[in-house]
């Protein structure tokens, strides 16, 4: 899925740099994310457990930061009021907009932009869920993200963020979550050790995707003034974390 980031940030020189490239390589790969997502079954447990983490009521207002091509943006729709579900790639709004044309969702907004450029009142939604997209994000973006997000929710709202999930190896499941992916491609011979090899200069270099650690969630959650902060391991790497706003 794709990245946004919070209103303001998008000034900065890294911010502008980011947004531009994530536009460029998700609209580039729109198509076979779309084609793929639905046939992975990490992604599917993790839009499950989000699911379950928001609790979705009848009426409520919801907005879906990196919506991507609607995995869950459409499994929330039949159930709520309203979702408005943003995302930086053209691409990827009218691929969501197709999806919900084809099954007959009308509730869903797509806003193809990003989320620096999202202007929503304070308190006025129920629900805000980000599904694999913020590890994309810088990390002064992913917390002023999470601001913007406590701030649009009224009184005992959510935000519940899915997302790959782990640090450098600084705690024992991130060096547990290192060894597995090192080991797997270790074993491919080759072919594995190519992308060892290419992973681990995106991963010093944090270019294109920049994951952190539950932690570093759980504190983001809490310093934007969210209570009942809950992080849960989903599958590998892979964790959701859920905060409400205090009534």
């Amino acid at each position: 899925m794709t990245t946004s980031g919070a209103p303001g940030t998008g000034r900065t020189a890294g911010s502008r740099a980011n947004i531009a490239r994530q536009q460029r390589f998700w609209t580039r790969n729109a198509r076979s994310w779309d084609h793929g997502a639905g046939d992975n079954p990490g992604l599917v447990k993790v839009v499950e457990r989000v699911v379950a983490e928001a609790r979705p009521a009848p009426g409520q207002r919801v907005v879906d930061l990196g919506c991507g091509s609607g995995q869950l943006a459409l499994r929330l729709a039949p159930i709520v009021g309203s979702v408005v579900a943003v995302d930086v790639s053209r691409t990827m709004i009218d691929l969501l907009e197709s999806h919900a044309s084809a099954a007959g969702i009308g509730n869903v907004e797509g806003r193809a932009l990003p989320i620096e450029h999202l202007d929503l009142a304070p308190g006025s939604v129920d629900l805000v869920v980000s599904n694999y997209a913020l590890h994309h994000l810088r990390d002064p973006d992913k917390a002023a993200a999470v601001r913007q997000a406590a701030g649009w929710l009224r009184p005992g709202g959510r935000l519940v963020v899915g997302d790959m999930m782990f640090g450098r190896g600084a705690d024992a499941r991130d060096r547990a979550i290192i060894s597995s992916k090192l080991a797997l491609l270790l074993r491919k011979g080759p072919a594995g050790w190519w992308r060892i090899a290419k992973n681990a200069g995106r991963f010093l270099l944090r270019f294109q995707e920049r994951p952190v650690s539950m932690n570093a969630w759980v504190e983001m959650f809490t310093a934007a003034g969210l209570v009942d902060v809950v992080a849960i391991p989903v599958v590998n790497e892979a964790a959701v974390v859920r905060g409400t706003k205090a009534r």
